[in-house]
Order: structure tokens, then C-alpha cells, then sequence
């Protein structure tokens, strides 16, 4: 390549590397750098307090129980997630009737906004009218207060994020399984491979560069998705079903504290980054079939 071709190159590269600097790199440093200051008042600008507000953050515990909630939350709905999606993929890539219909059953969660998503749930989880409540209740059981017992406020956010998430991970997971080659299948089908031998020993490793594309997604939606906290449980109760997302909106928009809610972002940074680097250093070299 050579110097015209390199400039051509770049310059194509440039309004996105200056979209990228302008909405990611630029305010994380600077989200960064306001951690080590605290909150300007009145007409005094903010001054260098150092590490404080790291350490205000390592006596915090609802911090370190929002980030157990989250943590939770992640090693659920990720796994429980992928492992539908694949089924479901499965499911609606072999010759069954009717199957368009069922595609468009299993995704039609994923288009509908997380709000609209919430307000329906919510319809569901409500203790006197609620959908669940009703079942229980022809059935012979107590219903249940979902959204307002801590120990089924976190879990009911997690059955309403696999509902949504499912669908929406399933859509790749067909797309590669329609893009495998039918050469495979039929040399096992020769050698009078089981299903589950054809599935172990050629779907799913060819399968992988998929499911770490959707761990990736699945991971970091776990960390980023906080609009259902909004109109179901607003993090209660007693920081139940917080999430770190949702505590970083409370301290910067609520309390009015944008020095702290700048710490609990650079630590949120910073799990998303080894996160990553566990995706892209490590899983990403173990995947590609081989």
C-alpha cells in the first residue's frame, strides 16, 4: 500500500475514529480524571482530593451490594440467555411446520422497547391483579409480592431480562447455523453420528466465534440495561435489585453528586475493560474451530 492509498485510508477512517474520541475516549478520561475531585459548590470549582472518593467507595456498602446485584444478575441472565437462544435457533432451523410464525414469536420481544417491556411485566408482577398471582392462586398457592420482597425483587428482573434477551441472541445463532456447510452434516450423517455427536463434535465449535460475539453483548447489557429499575423497583427494596448503572444515576442525578457517580463509573470502566480483556485475550484465541 502505498502513501496515496495509506491517506485515502485514514480519511475514510476519520469521521468515525472522531466520533468514537468525541463520545467514548473523551469522557471516560475525563469521567476518570473527576474521580479524583470532589463536587464543585456554589462558585468554587471543584478541588483535588486524590484518592477520597475511592475510598469513600471501599466503605460503601451499598456499593458492594449493588455490585454483588449486579454481578448476580450477569452470571444469570448471560448464561441462561445464550443457552435459550441456542435452543430456540435450533428449534426454529429445523424443518417444522409453521416455523416463520415461531421465528416471529421468539423475536417479537426483542423489538419492543424496554419501557413498554417493563410496563407489561410490571402488569404481570403486580401482587393483587397480577397475571403470576392469578395462576398461583387457581392453583391453590399464595401469590407473591415479586417487586417488593427482597428476595424475589432481583430474580424477577432476571426472568423479565431473559424473556427480552433471548430472542434477540437468537437471531445470530440462526444466522450461523444457516451459514453452515450441509457437507458436514451429510459426512456425519454417512458415518451414523448421533445428534448429539453431530451437535458436540461440529455445531458447536463452529458455533463459537457466534457465542463469543454474544457473551460480549450479553455482558455488557447486564451492566448497561437500567431502564426497566425505572418503572419496576427503582433499586428497592433496600437496594434489592439495584444495579451499579442505576446507583451511578441515583448519586449523579439525584444526589447531586457527579464526583462519586464519576468514581462508581471509572470502576464500572475498569470491570468492563478486564472483562474484555478475558473475551478478546484469551476466549477469542480458544473459539475458531480448528
Amino acid at each position: 500500500m502505498n502513501k496515496t492509498q495509506q491517506l485515502h485510508a485514514w480519511l475514510l477512517l476519520l469521521p468515525a475514529l472522531v466520533m468514537l474520541a468525541a463520545f467514548t475516549h473523551i469522557p471516560a478520561v475525563q469521567t476518570l480524571l473527576h474521580s479524583f475531585y470532589d463536587n464543585p459548590r456554589g462558585g468554587n470549582p471543584a478541588s483535588f482530593v486524590g484518592m477520597e472518593n475511592f475510598q469513600y467507595l471501599y466503605e460503601d456498602e451499598v456499593f458492594w451490594q449493588v455490585l454483588w446485584n449486579n454481578a448476580w444478575y450477569a452470571i444469570v441472565t448471560v448464561p441462561v440467555s445464550i443457552v435459550l437462544a441456542l435452543v430456540m435457533a435450533l428449534w426454529v432451523n429445523a424443518r417444522l411446520p409453521g416455523r416463520g410464525i415461531v421465528r416471529l414469536a421468539y423475536f417479537t420481544p426483542t423489538v419492543l422497547p424496554m419501557i413498554a417491556v417493563a410496563n407489561i411485566w410490571l402488569f404481570f408482577y403486580t401482587p393483587e391483579i397480577g397475571l403470576f398471582n392469578n395462576v398461583l392462586n387457581m392453583f391453590g398457592f399464595d401469590g407473591q409480592n415479586w417487586l417488593g420482597d427482597p428476595d424475589f425483587a432481583l430474580p424477577s428482573l432476571m426472568v423479565m431480562t431473559i424473556w427480552k434477551e433471548a430472542g434477540f441472541f437468537m437471531i445470530f445463532y440462526l444466522a450461523a447455523l444457516q451459514g453452515l456447510d450441509n457437507s458436514l452434516y451429510e459426512a456425519a450423517a454417512i458415518e451414523n453420528a448421533s445428534r448429539w455427536q453431530v451437535f458436540r463434535r461440529i455445531t458447536w465449535p463452529l458455533l463459537m466465534p457466534t457465542t463469543l460475539f454474544i457473551l460480549i453483548n450479553a455482558l455488557i447489557n447486564a451492566f448497561k440495561l437500567v431502564d426497566h429499575l425505572f418503572i419496576l423497583t427503582k433499586g428497592g427494596p433496600n437496594n434489592a435489585s439495584n444495579l451499579l448503572l442505576y446507583y451511578i444515576y441515583e448519586n449523579a442525578f439525584s444526589f447531586f453528586d457527579s464526583a462519586y457517580a464519576a468514581t462508581l463509573t471509572s470502576v464500572m470502566l475498569i470491570i468492563l475493560a478486564l472483562l474484555a480483556w478475558v473475551q478478546f485475550g484469551i476466549l477469542d484465541k480458544r473459539v475458531h474451530y480448528r
